[in-house]
């Protein structure tokens, strides 16, 4: 019986208003794997090349953190391997208030949109599916309430009885640190117009939707 492995990480934040540091964009992206050992292995060694090169690379792997020639390693070590990147784009502003009501109530609506068209693309029925999403933040309510919400919304969308669910942290699983990068890559070309990374991940991209591309009202 397969398994299929979907990682999740988002980019943006939830400050709905046109305040300085708050993001036009939210994008949630899933990254699909039959298999996960090879990249992960090939992230682990990397991190160990980079070491043995005499660079300080303290932690995990992160888009927004890392230095552009860190960067450019990772994405020829993941862009070697077969996965499907799918991801939905939400520009705050155009969201109705009562979906921004609260970050926990958008972050549900996000997963929905996007897994309800993911899921079924990815799983069939008698497939075993296990989604992974990047925990929001570090209290433990916090990543709580981000694990009840992907484990609900995986009860209605999922085409198979067989899936798990998870919140880690991402610097736990490769497999979270590639969503990572390829959200971040997507991110950068709606938020600030640069899709110079973007093309690195481009062919992986299965899908990239603006869910509010026809709304023409901005509530804030």
């Amino acid at each position: 019986m397969p398994r299929i492995h979907v990682f999740a990480d988002e980019s943006g934040n939830f400050d709905f208003s046109r305040s300085q540091g708050s993001t036009r964009y939210f994008v949630l992206t899933t990254v699909a794997f039959a298999e996960c050992d090879a990249v992960s292995g090939d992230l682990l060694r990397l991190r160990h090349q980079i070491a043995w090169d005499g660079h300080d690379h303290p932690g995990p792997f992160h888009a927004n953190h890392d230095p552009q020639p860190v960067r450019e390693r990772v994405f020829r070590a993941i862009k070697a391997h077969d996965f499907r990147v799918d991801a939905l784009v939400l520009e705050k502003a155009k969201a109705m208030p009562r979906l921004r009501s609260s970050a926990e109530l958008f972050y549900q609506y996000s997963w929905f949109y996007l897994m309800k068209y993911v899921a079924p693309q990815v799983a069939k029925v008698g497939d075993e599916l296990l989604v992974v999403a990047a925990s929001i933040g570090s209290k433990k309510k916090k990543r709580e309430a981000s694990y009840s919400d992907v484990r609900g919304v995986m009860q209605q969308v999922a085409p198979t009885t067989q899936f798990r669910t998870a919140c880690w942290d991402a610097s736990c699983d490769a497999c979270l640190q590639v969503a990572d990068y390829c959200g971040w890559a997507i991110f950068r070309k709606w938020e600030l117009g640069d899709a110079t990374m973007h093309t690195l991940v481009a062919p992986k991209i299965a899908s990239e939707y603006d869910l509010f591309a026809v709304g023409t009202t901005y509530y804030y």
